[in-house]
């Protein structure tokens, strides 16, 4: 009998959102949050890789937003093609945000953050994995304009290993490259013992 009672609360325990004018507004909202034009392949990245949108649904918002006028679709930058927020998007944002669940609002703009962080190190930082005898290089380069900030290969026994340290490198690469050379300027000569004992 418990047991049944605990599949049925797990059934009933789904995390994805399955409601379009729920998720019409957690696009908008997301939208708005970031406040900048983002590429339908971001935005699917971002959404579907929470867990919180199921992909056909979210297809079905999309379609929604896009033939309601909430966004649009228009050129970006780099001449890709990117959803923009329109006006009657950023009223739906703002007025609306409370019908979507806070803890899904948080998780999908936390998403792209993370999302736009790591697309920006990915073109900062540079991490190639390269075979050295029994195992491999975690070649890392930090990238300026004008030069190399850092070019440095670590060792790591196999390739598992060296792509566990390109990872957590990654995920804050800034960071490592301040301890780097933070341990370089600190880094001292040992004292030598010279007493008569």
């Amino acid at each position: 009998m418990q047991e049944e009672n605990i599949r049925k609360i797990a059934t009933s325990a789904d995390t994805e959102i399955k409601d379009v004018p729920t998720l019409n507004i957690l696009i908008c909202y997301l939208l708005y949050k970031i406040d900048r034009p983002v590429e339908p392949e971001q935005l699917y990245d971002i959404a579907i890789g929470t867990g919180v949108i199921n992909f056909f649904y979210y297809q079905d918002s999309v379609s929604y937003l896009l033939s309601n006028g909430l966004i649009s679709l228009s050129k970006g930058k780099n001449g890709a093609e990117c959803y923009v927020l329109e006006p009657k998007g950023r009223e739906c944002a703002k007025q609306l945000k409370s019908y979507a669940p806070k803890s899904y609002r948080d998780k999908l703009v936390l998403a792209a953050l993370r999302y736009f962080t790591r697309l920006k190190y990915e073109q900062d930082v540079k991490i190639e994995y390269e075979p050295a005898g029994k195992g491999y290089y975690t070649h890392v380069r930090c990238l300026d304009v004008s030069a190399d900030l850092m070019d440095l290969r670590l060792y790591a026994p196999d390739m598992t290993q060296a792509k566990l340290i390109g990872e957590r490198i990654m995920l804050n690469p800034a960071g490592f490259y301040g301890k780097v050379v933070e341990l370089a300027l600190n880094n001292e000569e040992p004292p030598y013992d010279l007493s008569d004992n």
